[in-house]
């Protein structure tokens, strides 16, 4: 405890006086600051980072309504092949229907379609129990839903939530998306149309969260996914803590797997994940299209702040694209990547108005293949009948407090369709097997102690 001593001084002395206690405030001030942690912190356009971001403790469910615990209501555990969703949704419905709860999942596994949670609902699964989606697409129905930067009719996911603020999922057990038939469906497909499409080979999501605020996803484990694993769209105010998030690259690839898809989200909270994917580990999306940025289904991404994670294979650490068309105010920091193909990974579409702003990546280490990776993205380009292409922007980008080895350094195309300005490396240490970097191709960008081996 500090005691601080203001003099008291007589009338005449009221300036004095004042200024000794405006002193004493500001000691005061600084020493509280100094025992609640550091300095202030901000986004990387210099806005205040709020308090909310810094109040991470687990999901509490004794304090979130009754328990449901399944097995209480007839489903039954095994692994096999009986496919329990009527029932599971039918718990859901009556936890609803007398004014929410939590849906527990015991330890053991049980098989389901598609999940559809309702307000004041939540899940829980406990230490090793596992909610296993079927492999057959016809236990998820088709409904209105958000899939490639696109408002459309396509798969529900297994588990979903649509306007339930306050959703979560939690528990030490896990979700296990059973996606191998799937992926050796895609590849074969593939074989014989090298242009199909993601959505030509239909497939489920493992958790899919839209419309929503104040949401939690924390401690379970998020694995084998047959498509994205994890898809937010319109949410603001979300968490996801301490998730284990999986999906093979050998011997079956388990293709367009992301761990985790932001799509227009604000506020948004990754700590403390391990995340290895055969595809982006997060990826910012929003839109796409020549006229993206003029739907009302489209938007950006802002304020994002990914910290304290893990990153096994995949495909790129943090990814703006392909389906995005603005990210501002994100960070990415303090994080151990092994394997990884890129550390940042900027996609730029020439058929799509897109800006990236204001990306902070800081103290990194590990390994990676690309350090920065910028190119154009002409994977099913279409200007949809517009006769000029629209024009991007990338510009305020920092990495800084980085001790990477990689094969490229400096992965970065310059093209008239897009723009790349204000680009900062600070105190990094490269060992690079291709080491060498064109300042040309960034419009003014700054080099401050870098240095490559």
């Amino acid at each position: 405890m500090i005691s601080i001593f203001v003099p008291i001084v007589n009338k005449t002395n009221s300036m004095k006086n004042m200024i000794l206690k405006m002193i004493a405030f500001i000691v005061l001030a600084n020493f509280v600051g100094t025992m609640h942690g550091k300095k202030k912190e901000v986004f990387p356009d210099g806005t205040p980072i709020p308090q909310w971001f810094y109040e991470t403790n687990p999901v509490n469910i004794d304090q979130l309504g009754k328990k449901y615990v399944v097995t209480d209501y007839g489903v039954v555990t095994n692994d096999s092949n009986l496919v329990q969703t009527n029932q599971l949704q039918q718990i859901i419905d009556m936890a609803a229907d007398n004014g929410g709860g939590v849906i527990v999942i015991p330890k053991g596994t049980i098989l389901s379609g598609s999940l559809f949670f309702k307000p004041k609902t939540h899940l829980y699964i406990e230490k090793d129990a596992t909610l296993k989606g079927s492999d057959d697409i016809s236990n998820f129905p088709v409904v209105m839903t958000r899939i490639e930067g696109q408002s459309l009719k396509y798969f529900a996911a297994l588990v979903n939530a649509n306007e339930v603020n306050g959703f979560t999922v939690s528990g030490e057990g896990t979700i296990n998306g059973n996606g191998e038939r799937y992926w050796r469906s895609f590849w074969l497909r593939r074989s014989v149309n090298p242009k199909c499409t993601n959505m030509d080979e239909l497939r489920p999501r493992l958790l899919y969260v839209s419309n929503s605020d104040d949401v939690t996803i924390s401690g379970v484990r998020l694995i084998n996914s047959p498509f994205w694993t994890t898809h937010f769209y319109r949410c603001n105010n979300l968490k996801l803590l301490n998730l284990y998030i999986y999906s093979p690259h050998e011997p079956v690839k388990a293709p367009s797997t992301d761990a985790i898809d932001l799509d227009v989200c604000s506020n948004v909270l990754i700590k403390g994940c391990y995340m290895s994917v055969n595809d982006d580990a997060i990826a910012l999306k929003g839109g796409k299209g020549p006229w993206a940025d003029q739907d009302e289904n489209n938007g950006g991404n802002k304020n994002i702040i990914i910290e304290d994670c893990t990153y096994g294979f995949c495909h790129s650490a943090l990814t703006c694209g392909s389906e995005s068309i603005h990210n501002r105010n994100i960070v990415l920091r303090r994080c151990t990547i092994d394997g990884a193909n890129r550390l940042l990974w900027l996609k730029m579409r020439p058929d799509t108005p897109q800006h990236y702003e204001y990306i902070t990546v800081e103290d990194i280490k590990g390994s990676v293949n690309n350090f920065l990776f910028i190119r154009p993205w002409t994977q099913f380009f279409d200007l949809k009948g517009r006769e000029d292409k629209p024009k991007s922007y990338s510009n305020n980008i920092t990495l800084k407090n980085i001790d990477l080895k990689c094969t490229t350094f400096f992965n970065v195309k310059p093209s008239e369709d897009y723009s790349l300005k204000d680009f900062v490396f600070e105190n990094v240490t490269v060992e690079a097997e291709k080491g060498e970097y064109d300042p040309t191709a960034i419009e003014q960008l700054t080099i401050k102690n870098l240095k490559i081996n």
